[in-house]
């Protein structure tokens, strides 16, 4: 019985045959060799990807043109050289029953390392929105090289064996720039007029059909509105879309925004609903009559199934979720979508650590992405009797992980509830899945065989009489209370209650702390009518802008008027009133019925000493180690588990 039948039913255009409308969009891994070419990892991580089932992978952005790699390791299709690994990539992916199309990219401006070498191009000398350089005005000369380098990299790609490609013309990459007056200010043929500023991705576009041949299909990525400040809506650049349709298009995906845009949009985070960009790949279905592939954070194949059935699109994207679970569409076919671990949008190891420089890609939530190589599948060759101490999102990966490679593992809460730290982010505004992500890691370890226990606190004397052979200590932080005077008067209590539902919010609240459970409390209360002033000693707010969640944060704050004090103290905390010491002398804030103390955590692993007087091996995983975020706890665990 099929239980998704508009999903899972086949599509063709022109010589592309699907077996489903599920598709596994372009996403940055940084997986590639520094020349350009396909890994090991690459390969791995597409096979694993290809074992899902997706009717259509699309390959990550890949450069036509020396000039247009956005990081350095950028997989190229801009010499003859590249074949061979592209066509491992294509070939990887049919071997698993999967179609798989070549995605044609050239950065522009949107390059740091280029910007920072002063060898970015772009429409106009106009400073990048993400990275605050200016590129180089590209020339006539130059436009007519890349429009060619795009024909010549699709040749190479249906060459290397793909069965379709597509052209990047959105997200603020050079397309999109030559489309937006943001970023184009020419003053010849492409620029000006809509007509001009469209010339580029026609031009693109008929390059590629000249090079593929009538039947080869061609899709076009376009952001079809840029959400941001003065950027094109679909109403601006609609007279121009049945020009890129005559061009060469046969596929449009449906994306939006730029790497510019406010929030993080082009990865939304969790504050936006799974499926929230629909109406606009439904108007552009409408308007031009062409095959349309839908975009905007979905999970649910269930959700995707009805898309395609009111008609709203052709074909689905899931980018985020084929990190965290490439099984997904697996499971849902075999009617078990609980097993499904969902993607909880919070951009940690796909986004940020890419944004930030922090290396190649992972995902927060399943260790085995970006690691595919590594990732242990065998059993292990000595099965080993595993204690796992705490039961947050370390705790709960390594307690998994290591029953799934065939230990004997018993799982310690000293609460009455496992899930750690988890359970009480969820409290958080738009943060409830961090809450079902706990329950899905429970619900997996059971199952698994791992031994749950809570209401229990590891002693000594129970090691002893115990005799783990292995013990890892993911028993997470403490909150720092800071010394000030005052701090036990009781209109005072820490975030965590407050989150945890055991002390009600006050209504006029000093939130002592601004990282990100400071913020996310003050967020919390604010939406339940607290009047709140929130103090920080930095200088800055450790929770980046940058960030789609942190935008997100500080915009909803600024929205509900709360008081954000950065490079302040407080000086004392008296019963209906907080005194604060600032660059600029001393503020009494009254009247104050509640403060509330979100500065931080400090590692708690008592048993450390324990252990090592036992002489028995042990891991210090997460927070128990230095606090720090989900991706850093959840790889630990992982790999201790691997290590055992």
């Amino acid at each position: 019985m099929n239980l998704l039948p508009s999903l899972f039913s086949p599509f063709k255009i022109k010589s592309l045959e699907l077996l489903n409308r599920a598709v596994m969009p372009p996403m940055g891994t940084n997986l590639g060799n520094t020349d350009g070419t396909v890994s090991g990892a690459n390969l791995a991580y597409i096979k694993r990807r290809a074992r899902g089932g997706a009717g259509l992978i699309i390959t990550e952005i890949t450069s036509v043109h020396p000039s247009g790699s956005a990081i350095p390791n950028e997989l190229g299709a801009f010499h003859d050289q590249f074949i061979p690994g592209l066509g491992k990539i294509a070939g990887a992916v049919h071997a698993a029953g999967g179609k798989v199309a070549l995605q044609l990219h050239h950065a522009g401006r949107e390059s740091i390392y280029l910007l920072r070498e002063k060898k970015a191009i772009a429409p106009s000398a106009i400073r990048s929105l993400v990275f605050g350089l200016t590129p180089r005005e590209i020339t006539r000369e130059e436009i007519q090289e890349i429009i060619t380098a795009f024909g010549t990299a699709a040749r190479r790609g249906v060459e290397a064996g793909f069965d379709a490609v597509e052209v990047h013309g959105a997200h603020g990459y050079l397309l999109t720039q030559f489309l937006s007056t943001l970023s184009n200010k020419r003053e010849d043929e492409y620029g000006g007029s809509l007509s001009n500023r469209s010339r580029f991705i026609i031009e693109v576009l008929q390059e590629v059909r000249k090079a593929v041949g009538p039947d080869f299909p061609i899709s076009l990525r376009l952001s079809v509105e840029e959400c941001i400040e003065g950027g094109y809506t679909f109403e601006d650049i609609r007279p121009i879309l049945p020009s890129f349709v005559q061009a060469g298009a046969d596929i449009l995906h449906a994306s939006l925004g730029t790497h510019g845009s406010p929030g993080g949009i082009t990865s939304a985070p969790f504050e936006f609903q799974p499926g929230f960009n629909v109406w606009r790949a439904k108007k552009l279905k409408e308007e031009v009559g062409l095959p349309v592939i839908a975009v905007g954070r979905f999970t649910e194949p269930s959700l995707a199934n009805e898309v395609i059935a009111r008609g709203e699109a052709d074909l689905v994207a899931f980018g985020r979720q084929f990190l965290a679970d490439p099984d997904f569409l697996i499971k849902a076919r075999e009617g078990r979508p609980e097993d499904t671990l969902k993607c909880i949008a919070c951009n940690q190891g796909c986004i940020e650590r890419l944004m930030l420089g922090e290396g190649k890609i992972r995902c927060a939530i399943n260790p085995e992405t970006g690691q595919e190589i590594i990732y242990p599948q065998a059993p292990a060759g000595v099965r080993r009797q595993v204690w796992v101490v705490g039961s947050g999102p370390g705790g709960l990966t390594a307690a998994y992980e290591a029953a799934r490679l065939g230990h004997q593992v018993t799982l310690f809460e000293k609460e009455t509830e496992m899930g750690g730290q988890l359970r009480l982010a969820s409290k958080a505004p738009f943060k409830d899945q961090y809450g079902n992500w706990a329950s899905w890691l429970i619900a997996q370890a059971k199952k698994k065989g791992v031994i749950l226990r809570t209401d229990t606190e590891v002693t000594g004397d129970m090691i002893s009489e115990g005799k783990p052979e292995v013990v890892i200590l993911a028993s997470g932080g403490e909150q720092i209370r800071p010394d000030i005077p005052g701090i036990d008067l009781p209109l005072v209590c820490d975030a965590w209650r407050v989150l945890g539902g055991e002390v009600a919010p006050g209504r006029h609240v000093v939130v002592i702390g601004g990282g990100l459970v400071g913020m996310e409390t003050a967020d919390y209360i604010g939406q339940r009518g607290a009047q709140v002033t929130l103090v920080e000693v930095l200088k800055r707010s450790p929770v980046l802008k940058i960030t789609s969640h942190g935008y997100m944060l500080h915009k909803r704050l600024k929205e509900a008027k709360c008081r954000l004090l950065f490079n302040t103290s407080v000086k004392k905390i008296d019963d209906s009133s907080v005194t604060l010491l600032m660059e600029g002398g001393e503020e009494d804030l009254s009247p104050v019925d509640q403060v509330i103390i979100a500065v931080g955590l400090k590692p708690r692993n008592e048993l450390k000493e324990i252990l090592q007087a036992k002489k028995i091996r042990h891991f210090i995983i997460g927070d128990s180690l230095e606090p720090r975020r989900i991706i850093e706890a959840t790889e630990e665990g992982a790999r201790a588990a691997w290590n055992l």
